[in-house]
């Protein structure tokens, strides 16, 4: 059988989406469809359209929101690589770029002038979040200027913002009601931590106390990777994200080390100074360090920063406010929360890009999945 579905970059991730009419509706049945389209028992996803890292190795299934003022229902999908599984408790900004600029080309929502707002809503999490794109002349564009850290292409401007992120998967902003406190991992020293949940729920290391910069080279975050993992596994339990009995998984919360700004090299061998950002940010996608920073990481860390005593706003020394600089292995990457209420940001933004690749028809062995009707 066969499949539409269309490629699209948004921001540093790599996503094919899918319209809700020509997938399954039922989620083991879709996760059928999604492992053996993307080749997803293979390691290497050769024989299917996965790309075999985990940020380009992504789904979404889009549909019509039956959601008053929300455009566009999305279903992210973290296709597994070699493990022959999908991952549905988390959600993807960069993938959500993507669905904005989807939602315009494919008709779903009406072209308003030289900016279209897309309200989109994350079935996932029950996210809401609206995507501003560049139609310039009441059109929309298949290629642009835009650019972010982590490649120089250019792509469509997106404003990506998140509309009351804080809280959104437990209740809370710090979910154990302590912007820092320590963790114990496993027989070793408590480390500090922040754990927080805006935009997705993520456990935050002081690098500094935990004996690291912030600032490592992927190279060298990539030793940490088992240790990031212990981080993860416990703090979901204190996070509320794990039931009795529950093995931890790889997906939530993400991972990764806050420190105080330093010079560095990007991955694209670009020089940056310690003035020229606020926090040094390297996280985790699922078990790899990822090349930049995911959206709804940038969204926790600028959130977290709000607080006076979390370990984002130790390592920026105060410097946190509206706007707060990452650097990211890929480069700085600017978050902007506003309409803050009560230490809570009800409006976080960024900018990024996207670009439609493809419009295909995917040919997946027949795993007996029905189609929608």
């Amino acid at each position: 059988m066969h499949i539409p579905a269309t490629l699209v970059r948004g921001g540093t991730s790599k996503c094919w989406l899918f319209n809700q009419v020509d997938v399954p509706t039922d989620r083991s049945e879709l996760e059928k469809l999604l492992v053996a389209a993307y080749g997803a028992a293979d390691p290497v996803e050769l024989d299917g359209v996965g790309g075999a890292t985990p940020t380009t190795s992504k789904a979404a299934v889009v549909s019509a929101s039956p959601e008053p003022g929300v455009d566009v229902d999305y279903l992210f999908a973290q296709v597994g690589i070699g493990t022959g599984s999908v991952e549905w408790t988390s959600n993807c900004g960069n993938c959500a770029t993507g669905v904005a600029l989807y939602a315009a080309a494919k008709g779903m929502v009406p072209i308003a002038g030289d900016r279209t707002r897309v309200v989109m809503r994350n079935t996932n999490t029950g996210t809401v979040l609206e995507g501003l794109v560049d139609t310039t002349g009441g059109v929309v564009q298949h290629f642009g200027r835009q650019t972010v850290p982590g490649t120089r292409a250019g792509g469509v401007a997106v404003g990506l913002t998140f509309r009351d992120p804080a809280g959104g998967t437990t209740g809370l902003l710090f979910p154990t009601g302590e912007s820092a406190q320590e963790l114990r991992v496993d027989a070793a020293e408590p480390t500090r931590v922040s754990m927080v949940d805006a935009g997705a729920p993520v456990v935050l290391v002081d690098a500094i106390h935990a004996g690291r910069t912030g600032a490592e080279s992927p190279e060298r975050l990539r030793a940490d990777v088992p240790w990031l993992r212990a981080v993860r596994h416990a703090a979901a339990p204190l996070m509320g994200l794990l039931q009795p009995g529950q093995e931890p998984g790889d997906a939530v919360p993400k991972a990764g080390l806050a420190g105080p700004p330093v010079a560095y090299t990007t991955t694209l061998g670009e020089r940056v100074a310690a003035e020229d950002y606020d926090v040094s940010v390297r996280m985790l996608t699922m078990n790899a360090p990822h090349p930049a920073i995911g959206l709804t990481s940038a969204v926790a860390v600028a959130a977290a920063g709000l607080a006076a005593d979390s370990v984002v706003s130790r390592a920026a020394s105060g410097r946190a406010g509206e706007w707060l600089r990452l650097g990211t292995p890929a480069g700085v990457v600017a978050v902007r929360c506003s309409d803050v209420r009560e230490g809570l940001p009800r409006r976080v933004t960024v900018q990024r890009a996207a670009r439609l690749l493809a419009d295909a028809r995917i040919y997946v062995p027949d795993t007996g999945a029905p189609r929608a009707a």
